[in-house]
């Protein structure tokens, strides 16, 4: 009897490993690469930054990955710079993704649409899907002064920033961007397309929503209030803030990651492991590590 209960147990704990294995997945990050052959500014060696993307997508090269994003300012303002390091990010063995920064539009108007396409982006927000996980991209330059590149897109963004800017908010700098109506329509969208399929949403924005500081989405407001009901959210990921930052909300994790631009001989990026109840940080040089429990 002793020895069936045991082999039982045996059974029933090699189930929930192997059920916690069907779950679970790797995957790298990277942000503000920001490369540029320009001199050093705000302590950002861009010129370094070739290096430092090399050396990462070798480390990230030796583990197996699903995925690696870069999470906005690929380079900082000059389009031939795409021609030094898009070749150093095509040598990742991974899928990888783009999310869209302010500084990736400080190119010429005639060359912003062929940075997206530069960066291999059919669209400029987007979503997929990895096992019970639904990752949704932003793109907070939907509605900007540096990216909203069709007439109404700027009609709109002269809007909204009028609107705002009597109410004195520290993020309403002009270097910072909005999610359009538009957008926020799409995001509903997809995020009840996650609740009917029991699935766990991501976010990867290039601006941040916590903590409150001069980095933010200008309408953070409307979108905390979008994903409010939505308990499936778990996590939101993104760059711009160099420095990092981290908090949580209502069960949702507020990651910034740091940028890889920054400090003199230091770089920054991470992998990330996805597990069915935790998000695991495996952090690089000035990224810390960090194991957010998922709820």
């Amino acid at each position: 009897m002793k020895k069936i209960i045991l082999f039982l147990t045996l059974l029933i704990y090699a189930g929930s490993c192997n059920k916690e294995d069907e779950t679970s997945f790797k995957i790298g990050i990277i942000s503000d690469c920001q490369y540029c052959d320009c001199d050093v500014k705000w302590d950002r060696h861009y010129k370094k930054a070739p290096q430092r993307l090399k050396e990462a997508i070798e480390i990230l090269n030796k583990d197996t990955l699903n995925y690696t994003i870069h999470l906005g300012d690929f380079i900082d303002k000059n389009f031939k710079s795409l021609d030094r390091i898009l070749p150093l990010w095509k040598k990742l063995e991974s899928t990888s993704y783009h999310v869209l920064g302010n500084h990736d539009f400080e190119v010429k108007d005639s060359l912003k649409e062929e940075v997206i396409k530069q960066l291999n982006l059919k669209e400029r927000y987007y979503s997929f899907i990895e096992e019970d996980w639904r990752f949704i991209v932003l793109d907070g330059n939907d509605l900007s002064f540096h990216g909203a590149l069709t007439k109404e897109k700027k009609r709109q963004t002269d809007s909204l920033y009028n609107i705002l800017k009597d109410k004195k908010l520290p993020y309403l700098k002009e270097w910072n961007g909005a999610l359009s109506s538009d957008q926020l329509t799409w995001v509903k969208k997809e995020l009840d397309f996650a609740l009917k399929k029991n699935q766990k949403v991501g976010f990867y924005c290039h601006f941040p929503i916590y903590p409150i500081d001069q980095h933010n989405i200008w309408n953070r407001d409307q979108f905390l209030s979008l994903i409010k009901p939505y308990k499936n959210v778990k996590i939101f990921f993104n760059g711009h803030n160099h420095e990092g930052a981290y908090q949580m909300e209502n069960n949702v994790h507020y990651l910034t990651f740091k940028g890889m631009v920054d400090t003199k001989n230091t770089s920054a990026f991470a992998k990330v492991n996805f597990n069915r109840d935790t998000v695991t940080i495996e952090g690089f040089y000035r990224e810390p590590s960090r194991k957010l429990v998922i709820n």
